[in-house]
């Protein structure tokens, strides 16, 4: 990509991640509620839920395949590499491509340990910060925004000391009740302005800029969430969340991909995207363990390390537009 659109053009790609959950929430509001779906096979109960999960596996099967099949590896990463066959190989396809309109790997862990020696270890540990906050409180609230809006529709507050409905208890599923992917489906739609702006803004103001207002502005609207009384209230704040903290993501696309040296630049990423997924997983596990008890403490912690996140942020070395190495 061309350094001086480099930044939007990234932004553009990261887009798709919001189409994709446009689709898995209008996908899962077309399938679920749906009856005809329901049948035995044996002792399984196959029931529409089931179908939405084989639908929601295609994507990832036939990604596979395309990348495998069609996707070329980096020239750049291959000319560094010494393979100079792959990449003219590669710079041939580019061209036709451009006319009609095996990667050297680390051995063990030299990636990782690289990334915190030296004049890289400062901007290592400020990314794994970011990374773990913003994971940490993306996928935590996400998962427990229907959870959330349930109890602001039945008490006035996400946090208020509502009976639910017991789910051990044998309850029927249907006739299901379609709100929930109506709000699912505006909240993923709400990504739209942010990736807009990113696209739009990315190579002006830069990546770390954005990085950190975004996650400052989503603490924010965070914090207004634990405090709202209507249920309109919540969905809009939730939106705001949504629409601003994609930018983060962007961003850290965008600034993670610049960070880093080529031989070092999977690896990072490669590794501070398995940070975000075990930071994900205990959010999820600590607004499980206190949503019932305590729902103030995930929902005030959520904020605060969206608010850390966007303090570390400003610590990163501005990487706006910089010839990659």
């Amino acid at each position: 990509m061309p350094r001086l659109r480099r930044g939007a053009m990234i932004s553009a790609l990261a887009t798709f991640w919001m189409a994709g959950n446009i689709v898995a929430a209008g996908l899962a509001w077309l399938v679920i509620p749906r009856t005809w779906a329901h049948f035995s096979l044996g002792t399984l109960d196959f029931q529409s839920w089931r179908l939405f999960v084989v639908l929601c596996s295609v994507p990832s099967l036939t990604s596979a395949l395309l990348f495998k099949l069609f996707m070329p590896e980096s020239p750049k990463f291959l000319m560094e590499a010494g393979q100079e066959k792959e990449a003219i190989s590669v710079f041939r396809l580019m061209f036709e491509l451009n006319i009609k309109g095996k990667r050297k790997a680390f051995p063990g862990l030299m990636p990782i340990t690289q990334m915190f020696n030296g004049p890289l270890k400062s901007r290592s540990i400020a990314l794994l910060i970011v990374f773990y906050c913003i994971s940490f409180g993306y996928y935590g609230l996400w998962m427990w925004f229907p959870e959330l809006f349930a109890r602001v529709e039945e008490g006035g507050s996400p946090c208020a000391n509502v009976s639910l409905p017991s789910p051990l208890l044998n309850q029927s599923c249907y006739p299901v009740k379609t709100a929930v992917y109506m709000e699912g489906f505006v909240i993923a739609a709400s990504n739209l302005p942010g990736n807009i702006f990113t696209i739009l803004m990315m190579d002006s103001t830069g990546g770390k800029a954005l990085l950190s207002c975004s996650l400052l502005v989503s603490s924010l609207s965070v914090f207004l969430i634990y405090a709202v009384q209507t249920k309109a209230q919540s969905l809009v704040l939730s939106c705001v969340f949504s629409g601003v903290s994609v930018i983060a993501w962007n961003a850290l696309d965008v600034v993670g991909t610049e960070l880093y040296p080529t031989q070092l630049r999977s690896s990072a990423l490669g590794f501070f995207t398995g940070v975000g997924r075990v930071a994900a997983i205990m959010g999820n596990v600590v607004f499980g363990k206190l949503v019932d008890t305590n729902c103030s403490i995930p929902v005030l912690l959520v904020s605060a390390l969206l608010l850390t996140g966007g303090l570390v942020a400003l610590l990163l070395p501005q990487t706006k537009q910089t010839e990659l190495s």
